[in-house]
């Protein structure tokens, strides 16, 4: 996506960088607030007792903790996706605002295209469990801004060596990130748990 979506790569397209940008940013996060609002709103259908109870709770950590099982394959078990990704092909055909829509709407929504962790399962969760669509959509719009923010450092992206540099460094900060990942679930589930045996 960085590479696709950089002030170099739109140039080339006649197109400008900070339209698509603006385009897939925003669409990203209403992507996040639609999912969140009606997971939220999904969530609500149980009952609000239930939610709040120890049992339900508890069975949020568990599954919380099921997924960074998942996420560090103990036992050999993968995160269950689909490997349907956005479509290249809209590069080029499309305005660059169109596609910047297109990508962001589907990616803030997390769910359509190869989820990588389980953090994308948990924010869907985490939002459904507020069964509130507004709260859900929070924590879903957060989720899809986070998601769309790190375009924003193909800002400088103006010449192919740029483009190496910038893989360069996000190579560098990947495996940071996704053990950063990792603990914030590890977290989660700590948080909820201890909410449940307070």
């Amino acid at each position: 996506m960085l590479s696709s979506i950089s002030p170099l790569g739109e140039r080339a397209r006649a197109s400008r960088w900070w339209l698509t940008a603006t385009a897939y940013i925003l669409s990203s996060l209403l992507g996040g607030l639609a999912v969140g609002a009606i997971a939220g709103l999904l969530g609500g259908l149980a009952p609000t007792g239930w939610r709040g109870s120890t049992t339900g709770l508890l069975l949020l950590a568990v599954l919380l903790v099921l997924g960074l099982a998942l996420d560090l394959r103990i036992g050999g078990l993968r995160l269950p996706t689909w490997p349907r990704q956005v479509d290249v092909e809209w590069i080029g055909r499309y305005r660059g605002w169109v596609t910047g829509v297109g990508y962001g709407a589907q990616l803030g929504v997390g769910l359509v295209t190869i989820v990588t962790s389980s953090t994308t399962y948990a924010v869907v969760l985490l939002a459904a469990w507020t069964g509130r669509p507004g709260v859900g959509a929070l924590v879903g719009g957060a989720f899809g801004l986070a998601r769309a923010l790190p375009l924003l450092l193909t800002v400088r992206v103006v010449a192919p060596a740029d483009l190496h540099r910038l893989f360069d460094g996000v190579e560098r900060w990947a495996p940071r990130a996704d053990v950063a990942a990792k603990v914030a679930l590890g977290l989660a589930a700590v948080v909820v748990a201890w909410l449940a045996l307070a």
